[in-house]
């Protein structure tokens, strides 16, 4: 596995970590539906956060809107339908982005909700 591989699950992980740390339950890591991927999906009360993680260093910045295309924006709008109606819930649906910035050994935790709106 490439080392930008590794840092990307060490992002979805400590992603999970702060999900888990602010009261969401986490219902599924890495959702495949036909050629869409969601990081993650989460829940807290009766809203479903569709969330796409975002893993950079210090040395690396690009825009959010530059890397969540309308391409992506239309896969991952697809995999959560499908999610939703696949186990039949009745929640209300938002996307997210979570953004992993390594400065150094630590690590900050950005959680953009409603993430699309933004855009």
């Amino acid at each position: 596995m490439g080392k930008h591989n590794e840092f990307g699950k060490l992002g979805e992980q400590k992603a999970v970590d702060f999900l888990l740390a602010t009261g969401y339950e986490i219902l599924f890591r890495n959702y495949r539906y036909l050629k869409a991927e969601v990081d993650i999906i989460a829940k807290k009360g009766e809203e479903l956060a569709i969330i796409e993680v975002k893993s950079r260093t210090t040395g690396f910045f690009t825009a959010i809107s530059d890397t969540i295309t309308p391409k992506k924006i239309k896969l991952l709008t697809m995999a959560a339908d499908h999610y939703v109606l696949e186990k039949d819930l009745d929640v209300q649906v938002r996307f997210d982005i979570i953004t992993i910035i390594k400065k150094g050994e630590k690590f900050e935790v950005e959680h953009l909700k409603d993430a699309f709106y933004h855009f």
